[in-house]
């Protein structure tokens, strides 16, 4: 089994849409995944740091959630490389429903993570660009 988190910007699990931002997210749908690539559960688990900047507790958050990747629109260099730390795979870059991006990483269409260029100590905004 393999667990993946994906940042949220709803509550709606697999029929909800991603977030542009893994830190400042509602929510994550956190998905138990087989070892032929089938869903086998998932589950909403809210954010406890949304909307705040907290840096390095929203790693530090997912990693306890003992999860295998973690997929965002986009993250700063900081926290891919805390999560790379914990061993926890990045992949950045992606939007749209949530449930079609992580049948996307199942297939090996998406891999992948790059930084946000913008400066997080001061960007209050939703998202990366």
């Amino acid at each position: 089994m393999k667990k993946i988190a994906l940042a949220a910007n709803d509550k709606l699990g697999l029929e909800g849409e991603m977030s542009m931002h893994f830190g400042r997210c509602p929510a994550y749908l956190v998905a138990q995944v087989a070892d032929d690539n089938s869903i086998a559960s998932s589950e909403i688990v809210d954010n406890p740091y949304f909307n705040e900047h907290k840096p390095g507790q929203v790693p530090r958050f997912i990693n306890s959630l003992a999860v295998d990747v973690i997929i965002a629109g986009g993250m700063g260099p900081k926290a891919i490389d805390m999560f790379a730390g914990f061993g926890i795979e990045v992949v950045t870059g992606v939007g749209g429903n949530v449930g079609n991006v992580l049948q996307a990483f199942l297939n090996g269409e998406i891999s992948g993570a790059s930084g946000c260029s913008h400066d997080h100590d001061h960007d209050h905004g939703g998202g990366c660009s």
